[in-house]
């Protein structure tokens, strides 16, 4: 109930007009139903022209309206097809819903995660992210869809249940008892359905994040023939999910099968006793026992829909759980003063440290704008941690990044951002055109700004030559192209929005010598005209910069010197 109560919160309106649908869909098939009187009182009259004095038939005497049969049979017919209006309605609204809350989801989730910091994705397997927008938005929405079934169920039940009661209220009693026995001796198999839903959510996130995992590394597992230990453990825990899908069945399957037989027994029970003790007439015996028997039914239906609703509202929660983590980490909105960069970037005896282990020491940095600086230095030294706080990713534990002498944290950072381009180690291409590649579908941007981008990176000879020039599909992480073609695309991708600063993340770690000099040669044209910090643990880019720098244990020193580290 929490999970319906937290959804009818959420859409207030929706569920008010569905609510209320299905209420006016309840009496209208009360009204049908209490048609069915009038009609067994015609059928016992002897002679066949008796009158009614019982419900409806009253109220029709009332009226000065004859409870003909012809009468009777047309509220029938009325009733029904009023309600089967207003269940249309309601069922609408059920699926728009349905398809409102998995739109809802993805996008909260969607705008949490690209405001969330840095950090938090240090924190988060890209695969449970991915499993949190695809899986289990789902099966929230599905959860949500058993729950409104499960609510249509018991307006149904109830009206069903009033109906009968004017029948045999004794008979009706025991029944609605039976019923609730029945439901409770059954709870187990639900309870058993909600830990196993739970389980194939805890399953799920972890299947899909070893899945992602594997896939983005399959070559390399490939080459060197571990396909196979993947393939153990994705394998194990496709069992495991397996198993709790096994679990699920057995529940809802066991919950179906039990309760129909038990329902008839107990109905069957109930009209033996109103026809040998009750004296009930047969005519109303029977429809006494069709009445008993759709209660029962239903009331077996609205366990069913209970039940799955337990088995998918564990993805709700863990999705939720999910987009409230990322809330929980927003980058600061944008404020303070638009950034210019035309001295210095300035990092003041800045410490830095994840958790207990200290990463910068005291480390001092000035890049005057314009100009080329390289840090070379050992894996694990802390190079990409300094490109983080430039880029106002990650805050220093202590000290100060300054821009033009302001402290960064006192300047728009998404204004800043959009003034620098980043070309990382791992060149990270989209299956898309390499127009697309460039300009990552930024409206701001023309064919003719990723055209000169791609000059300006040396790209445009290979790029021109190919079939469909930029608009040629690079394959899946760029595997059409090179590897130097690729890491010249994604210079390109750095350059288009004409940055201020140029950062470059391990470059050309990847790429042979010769490719390596073409680049080198291609970024020493930018000396001068764009500021420009590469980091690198070999010497290509150190030969073409301005100044170098080495960083060792947390410190940073001109590369010539001869100091130690601690």
């Amino acid at each position: 109930m929490k999970f319906l109560l937290e959804i009818a919160r959420a859409y207030p309106r929706r569920t008010l007009v569905t609510l209320v649908a299905l209420l006016v869909a309840g009496v209208f098939e009360g009204i049908s139903l209490s048609a069915l009187f009038p009609i067994l009182d015609l059928a016992a009259n002897a002679e066949g022209g008796g009158q009614s004095e019982r419900g409806l038939g009253k109220f029709l005497h009332g009226l000065g309206i004859e409870p003909s049969l012809g009468t009777l049979l047309l509220i029938i017919v009325v009733g029904v097809s009023l309600k089967a209006a207003m269940v249309l309605l309601a069922n609408r609204h059920v699926g728009y819903t349905v398809a409102q809350i998995g739109t809802d989801l993805r996008l909260r989730l969607l705008r949490a995660l690209l405001r969330a910091r840095w950090d938090f994705f240090l924190h988060q397997p890209v695969g449970s992210l991915a499993n949190a927008m695809a899986t289990e938005t789902v099966r929230a929405s599905n959860a949500y869809l058993s729950g409104a079934k499960a609510l249509a169920h018991a307006i149904e039940t109830l009206v069903y249940t009033v109906a009968a009661l004017f029948v045999s209220w004794q008979a009706t009693l025991a029944a609605v008892l039976a019923g609730a026995a029945i439901t409770f001796s059954l709870g187990r198999l639900v309870r058993k359905a909600r830990r196993a839903g739970r389980r194939q959510t805890d399953v799920l996130v972890s299947l899909l994040r070893r899945m992602a995992d594997t896939l983005q590394s399959v070559k390399a597992l490939k080459t060197m023939g571990l396909a196979g230990g993947a393939n153990v453990v994705l394998e194990a825990e496709t069992r495991r999910l397996n198993k709790a899908m096994r679990k699920e069945v057995l529940s809802v399957e066991g919950l179906r099968a039990i309760y129909e037989p038990v329902a008839i027994a107990f109905v069957a029970g109930a009209a033996y006793l109103v026809v040998n003790f009750w004296g009930l007439p047969l005519a109303s015996v029977v429809v006494l026992m069709l009445l008993l028997l759709r209660v029962l039914k239903l009331a077996g239906k609205l366990q069913q829909e209970y039940q799955k609703m337990s088995v998918n509202e564990s993805a709700y929660w863990s999705l939720r759980g999910t987009i409230e983590r990322a809330e929980a980490a927003p980058e600061p909105e944008p404020h303070g003063c638009t950034p210019v960069f035309e001295r210095e970037l300035a990092l003041e005896d800045v410490h830095f440290a994840f958790g207990d282990r200290p990463i910068l020491r005291g480390l001092t940095l000035r890049l005057p704008a314009r100009s080329f600086t390289t840090i070379i230095g050992p894996s694990g030294a802390g190079k990409t941690t300094i490109l983080d706080l430039i880029a106002g990713l990650l805050e220093p534990t202590s000290g100060r990044v300054l821009l033009d002498g302001v402290p960064l944290g006192e300047c728009n950072l998404q204004a800043w951002r959009r003034m620098i381009g980043y070309v990382p180690q791992e060149t990270l291409l989209l299956h898309e055109s390499v127009l697309h590649n460039v300009t990552l579908s930024d409206p701001d941007l023309t064919e003719a700004d990723a055209e000169r981008a791609l000059r300006a990176a040396g790209a445009w000879e290979f790029v021109s030559s190919m079939p469909e020039g930029m608009q040629t599909v690079v394959g899946e992480r760029g595997s059409k192209l090179s590897g130097g073609q690729r890491q010249r695309v994604s210079i390109a991708r750095a350059l288009v929005r004409r940055p201020k600063l140029l950062i470059l993340d391990e470059a050309t770690s990847a790429l042979d010598p010769a490719s390596e000099a073409a680049l080198c040669e291609t970024l020493a044209r930018f000396r001068g005209e764009v500021t420009v910090l590469a980091v690198s643990h070999q010497t290509g880019l150190a030969e073409i910069a301005d100044r170098v720098m080495r960083l060792d244990a947390g410190v940073l020193m001109p590369a010539n010197s001869t100091a130690t580290f601690p």
